[in-house]
Order: C-alpha cells, then structure tokens, then sequence
C-alpha cells in the first residue's frame, strides 16, 4: 500500500452561528418572530424597540371564524356549499363557542335540578364520566358502587341528567343518543324509531333499499326519515368547552388598488429594533466588557439584517406568485396555475430551498380570503403545456359537474372520469374517486334521491 500526500481545492459551505439564524428567521411565522424578537430583546441590552403602528385597519376581518372555504377547498378536506365551507356531515359544527365546558354546563344544572346531596352525588359522578362527545364512558353498576347506591338510583339519576341540555348527553351508546333527541321533539315513532334502533348500519352504508325492504316502506319515506334523523347531533358535547376563536394573522397582505394586486407585507404587532444609541459607541471599559458589547453589537446588526432580509425574500416570493396566478386571484380556485417552487426560485435569483423557507407557515390574505402560501405551489397532472391541469382545477370541475347532476340519477364516478376527459382532464377512475372524496361528496348510491 502507498501512502502519499495530495494537495487539492475544494468547496464547502460552512454553515456559520449568523447563516443558522437568518435561516430560522426567515422560516418563522409573523407570530413565531414576535417572540423571537421579544426574546432577544430582553437578553441582548444593545437592542431597542421601537412598536411599528399596525397595518390592519380592521383586524376583525382577518379573524379564523371568517377563514372561507378556499384553503379547505385547496387542501382536499371539504365541500363547498353555497360559498360556506361545510367541514361536518349533521349540519357542521355550531359556530358560536361556548365558554363553560360540558362539565360545568351539566354541574349547573344538576345544583338547580336536584336538592338532594346523595343524588347531587350521583349526578356529579355521572358528569365526571362523560367524555368529550358528551357519552357516559362507565356502565350503571360502576356508577351505584362508585357512589355506594342502588342501581335503580343510579337508573333514576341518570334519566334526570339526560333530560339536560344538550339533548341527547349522558347517552351509552349512538342509538341512545339519537332516542333522547327523538323523544325530546316528540317524534320518537314509527319509521324513525325502527331505523334508530336496528338499521342505523344501513343508514352509514347508504343502503336505504335494505331498510325499505326490511320495514316495508316506499325508498322515498325512507329516505325522508334519514333525512330527519340526520338534523339530530351524534356528538353532543362536543360544542362545549372551547376555546375562543384567535385572530388568525396573515403574514402578506395582497390587495388589489386600481386593477393592480399589490403585495404588503403584516408587520402587524411585531416589535421594529434599531440599535440602542447608548451602546453605539460605548465601547470603554476593561477588555471582557468591550468583548462583550462588541459581541452583542454584532449579534444585534446581524438580528435586524437578517429580519430585513426576511421581509425583502418573502416580499419578492409573493410578488412573483401573484404574478403568475393573476387568473386564480380574479376567478378562484378553479384558476390556479400548476407553478413549483423550482420555477419561482428561478425566476427571483435565489434557491428553492430559500422559497420553500420563506413560504413555511405563512398565510397570505387575499380580496377572496386567507390561504397558506404553500397551496399556490401544485404540480401539474399532466404534461406541461397548453393541456396540463392541476388538483384544485380537477376539483373545481368535479364540484360543478356534481352540483348541476340530477339527483335522481347521480353520476357515477366512471361518468365523471368520462365526462372530465371531455374538459381535457385524463384522469383514472381512481383518481376521480379520491377527489371526490377529499371534497367530502359521497358516492353515487349514496347521493341518489328518491
């Protein structure tokens, strides 16, 4: 074996204490750089904060209640219906949020409803053992032993919480639930009654011929008691013990001033530093202090460069989305170009990993509503060119085919594959079937009316 000593250039990137933090910088939501900031504030003494005046003029508008069905549309989690985002089959979620949890509702009004403290004991016990869909978790026997009881007081305590509201809480099990809710309207009978009690598997299977043949009924009236059983909530507690809605706070700003969209930046809350004057030049003192100041000096200059470099990189990525999806900003989602963060680095000088820093965990509010920027980037499903589509146009298309369908002969999902082709979209039938799924539409059988 021979050993020999070679000399030889090579490059490699060192990736120094500042480039690590410039990196983190530009990858932080405005929330994550506030705290950032506000922590480097308080352990570097050369720093001052000066609070930026807020470039919102309404900051209700930008709240997460109001948060349109673009990004779910976009994401592949939902449906449109009529402009609202329906995220829940049963109607959705309510709006308003509640302040008590399901706990303290229940509590309150077990104090009012009962006087006496061995049942207010039992009623207490019940109340712990709810879960969050508002279902008792433990059987009668364990709540008697528990609260050392008959049975048959148990029995009778329970009744009285499942009287409270919402209707349908303390239940065991689903039939349980969706019975307490029936008999709460007076409407606990007949068909409704039987498909609570023996048919609610049929019902998820969306096999209503089987309960029409079983009950010996027209598929119209089963489907019209579906339809009633289907306004009633499977999971009454869960719209209790939420937290308030927060502002949902969008990092750009892209609006449209005379025909032109332009492109701001929301500083909105996030502390502007400059340099402490009395720290400019004070640089006397013994050796460790001037290294010390010196070294906070540098960090400081490198902190405010860095957070100006983040604002310049991102400013520049949302100036060149916007100019490439001029047509999605006009008429939505359907509209959206297929880009990649390859082609936009390009375009800007810059790396693509930069592009995909500067757009992480970052929302961006347009005139239509508020979207993460990293749902501009999609890539094509079919060959680049005057042919090549994308999901969210895919989607578009299918919700428009699906909303004008007859409902009594819904189209199958091989007649809206037939029918996409038609528009230019060459799809599998299996791919049709996942997109229609991800936007919550069911399946033909399941969409048909009687």
């Amino acid at each position: 074996m021979e050993q020999a000593l070679r000399l030889g250039l090579a490059q490699h990137l060192v990736m120094t204490t500042q480039l690590q933090q410039a990196i983190q910088i530009l990858q932080l939501s405005a929330s994550d750089l506030r705290a950032t900031v506000e922590q480097a504030y308080l352990e570097n003494p050369t720093l001052e904060i000066v609070e930026p005046q807020s470039e919102l003029t309404d900051g209700s508008l930008w709240r997460a209640e109001n948060l349109p069905a673009l990004t779910s549309y976009l994401d592949g989690a939902g449906a449109f219906d009529n402009g609202v985002y329906a995220s829940e089959e049963h109607g959705g979620e309510p709006a308003a949020t509640a302040n008590l949890t399901l706990e303290e509702e229940l509590l309150a009004q077990a104090r009012l409803a009962l006087r006496d403290q061995q049942e207010l004991a039992i009623a207490a016990f019940i109340i712990g053992s709810l879960d969050n869909r508002g279902y008792l978790t433990v059987s009668l026997a364990e709540v008697a032993r528990a609260v050392q009881v008959t049975s048959a007081m148990a029995q009778r305590v329970l009744q009285i919480v499942q009287g409270f509201e919402p209707a349908g809480v303390a239940a065991r099990d689903l039939p349980e639930c969706l019975r307490l809710q029936a008999e709460r309207q007076g409407v606990y009978r007949g068909l409704l009654a039987a498909i609570i009690e023996q048919h609610l598997s049929d019902v998820a299977a969306g096999d209503l011929k089987a309960i029409a043949r079983a009950r010996h009924c027209t598929m119209a009236a089963v489907q019209a008691t579906v339809d009633q059983l289907r306004r009633f909530d499977p999971k009454p507690g869960r719209a209790y013990g939420r937290t308030e809605a927060v502002a949902l706070e969008p990092d750009v700003l892209v609006r449209k001033v005379q025909g032109t969209y332009q492109v701001q930046l929301n500083d909105n809350g996030v502390p502007q530093l400059k340099i402490a004057a009395a720290y400019r030049h004070a640089l006397a003192g013994d050796t460790a202090t001037q290294k010390y100041i010196t070294d906070r000096l540098r960090a400081a200059e490198w902190l405010i460069k860095s957070i100006a470099q983040r604002r310049e990189t991102i400013r520049r990525v949302v100036e060149e989305i916007v100019r490439r999806q001029q047509a999605f900003l006009e008429y939505g989602a359907g509209h959206l170009q297929a880009m990649t963060m390859q082609e936009v680095a390009a375009a800007i000088g810059v790396h693509e990993s930069t592009v995909s820093r500067a757009v992480a965990n970052k929302y961006v509010a347009l005139p239509r509503g508020i979207m993460p920027l990293r749902q501009f980037f999609t890539a094509s499903l079919a060959q680049a060119g005057a042919g090549a589509f994308i999901a969210p146009q895919v989607k578009a298309a299918l919700e428009q085919l699906i909303a004008g369908e007859d409902k009594h002969h819904p189209l199958s999902d091989q007649k809206l594959c037939n029918l996409l082709a038609a528009q230019g979209m060459k799809l599998a039938r299996r791919t049709v079937m996942k997109y229609r799924e991800q936007l919550g539409v069911p399946s033909s059988t399941k969409r048909k009316r009687y």
